[in-house]
């Protein structure tokens, strides 16, 4: 194997696993925040009405922080990076939901979720680029 596929291969790596571990940091980020609010709504502070928009909200900021931490991991390709994380962070919202729960489908809102976790990831694939140094011309 040539020395440029092996390091192909280990940005791979790096990527998959950036991706990987977002997904997970973006769907514990969500439930810290979703346990904020339900607090929240049981505390009397936020009504009862706003759980759906709460819970896009919550996927919204989970997938930004997961798809920071995978763009900041993995430094390359930062959009798609950030829409995978965002990915992975919705398959395993729908793992939980299929496991924990009677019926889970996309019609019963999951659509909004799906929507939510891939803005997230996205809004994090263009803002967490870091900026490119300028070479100085001599």
């Amino acid at each position: 194997m040539r020395k440029t596929e092996e390091d192909q291969g280990a940005k791979l790596v790096r990527a998959m696993t950036g991706v990987l571990l977002g997904g997970g940091l973006a769907l514990v980020v969500c439930l810290v925040f979703l346990l904020i609010c339900s607090v929240g709504i049981s505390g009397g502070w936020v009504e009862e009405d706003l759980m759906y928009q709460l819970s896009v909200v919550g996927c919204v900021i989970g997938g930004f922080s997961g798809g920071i931490f995978a763009v900041r991991h993995s430094g390359a390709r930062a959009l798609i990076v950030g829409l995978a994380s965002g990915g992975v962070f919705f398959l395993l919202i729908l793992t939980a939901g299929v496991l924990l729960f009677e019926d889970m489908s996309i019609e019963a809102g999951g659509l909004g979720l799906l929507s939510g976790a891939l803005c997230g990831g996205a809004a994090a694939g263009i803002l967490g680029t870091r900026p490119k140094k300028k070479k100085r011309r001599k």
